[in-house]
Parts: C-alpha cells; sequence; structure tokens
C-alpha cells in the first residue's frame, strides 16, 4: 500500500488542478442551475456527524420536487421513511451538507454544498405537500458552492444504457437481510418482504 498522505502527494499522482475550471463553482443558483433542478426527481444527500462520520440518503420524487426559495436557498421535502434518521441527525449535530442532483437520461449532474437546517413547520409542509399528504418535515439548504460534474463517471458505467443493465434487476430482501442478522425464522423472511411491499404501495 502506498499510502496518499498529503496534497502534494496527491497533486503528484492526480495532476495539478485545472484552474480555469474554477470559473463554473459558483455561490448561487443561475438559470441553468434552476434549470436542472426543476427537471430533476432524484438527488443524494450527504451529511456528516460531529465527529466526521458521514451518510448518504437518497431523495426523489416528481421532477422539480425540490423547491427553489431564492439564488441561495433550496427546500427539499423529506417524505415518510424508516425512522433511522441519520440524516436528520446529522444536521443538526453538523449543518455542512452535499448534494448531487440526478436527471435520468442526463449524465451531467448537479453538485451543491452548503449548510442545512430542519423545519417542520405545518405551513411548509403543507405547501410541499403530494398524494394528498403533507411531508414529514422540511431540509432548507443555504447554498455556498453551486456547479455542475461532467459526464465521465455516467459515460463510464453505462448508467443510463437500458442495453447494459441486467436482464432480471437485482432485487434486494429485505427480510433475508434481517433475517440472517437477527437469526429470525425462515417465515419470518415472506412477512417483512410483504410488510415492505405493503408500505412502498400505502405510505410514499
Amino acid at each position: 500500500m502506498t499510502k496518499i498522505s498529503n496534497n502534494e502527494e496527491l497533486r503528484a499522482v492526480i495532476g495539478d488542478k485545472i484552474e480555469q475550471l474554477e470559473v463554473k463553482v459558483s455561490d448561487q443558483l443561475d438559470e441553468f442551475s434552476r434549470e436542472y433542478i426543476r427537471k430533476s426527481p432524484f438527488l443524494i444527500l450527504s451529511t456528516a456527524d460531529a465527529g466526521g462520520r458521514c451518510d448518504a440518503s437518497p431523495k426523489g420524487d416528481a421532477p422539480g420536487f425540490v423547491e427553489i426559495v431564492d439564488d441561495r436557498t433550496i427546500i427539499i421535502p423529506d417524505r415518510p421513511g424508516n425512522k433511522l434518521a441519520y440524516g436528520h441527525e446529522n444536521v443538526l449535530a453538523n449543518p455542512h451538507v452535499g448534494l448531487l442532483f440526478m436527471i435520468p437520461g442526463t449524465t451531467e449532474t448537479l453538485r451543491i454544498n452548503g449548510t442545512a437546517e430542519l423545519d417542520s413547520s405545518e405551513e411548509l409542509r403543507g405547501k410541499l405537500a403530494t398524494r394528498g399528504k403533507p411531508a414529514t418535515l422540511a431540509i432548507r439548504v443555504h447554498i455556498e458552492e453551486c456547479f455542475f460534474h461532467c459526464s465521465k463517471a455516467f459515460i463510464r458505467s453505462d448508467l443510463w444504457k437500458p442495453d447494459s443493465w441486467a436482464q432480471e434487476p437485482h432485487k434486494v430482501s429485505f427480510g433475508r437481510v434481517m433475517a440472517k442478522k437477527g437469526n429470525l425464522p425462515d417465515e419470518a423472511v415472506q412477512a417483512i418482504d410483504d410488510a415492505i411491499e405493503t408500505d412502498y404501495r400505502e405510505n410514499l
């Protein structure tokens, strides 16, 4: 193992920073990033706790589910989930967050870094309602950095090319996972999977 321990060693491997590219980084939204957010149905929210332990959580809904308040503020509605709340607890301990927005079929992504706060006001939760249900809470993000990321990872992975996908999608059985870890009886597997499928249908 050859561990990289400082910036000089890092740059010796990956090369010098391309200074001209830093012009793409802004501290606020512009017309291009606004358009992207309005068309995006999915993002990944990255957080860290006070000790630096990280978590990444997917957030998704109909395109444009993230509200643009102004050039430096967006609001992400939070929907019913597993109640583990790792990301929420992280925001309370350490407000710094990173967002990665995606649009299916588009190989460029939008990255936003900033600070976040949680808001449970009834008025805002109602404003962010969907499928007849208010948001569980709202995550308000104050933008510090905003920029587009190039396509190379998506091109290498063929992520948006259906002909590269497996014929049978990989299905995760939470029942099998939980039964293995919790030493549960075999009959618990189907009961857990059925409960989760019911939750998918009835509790979005």
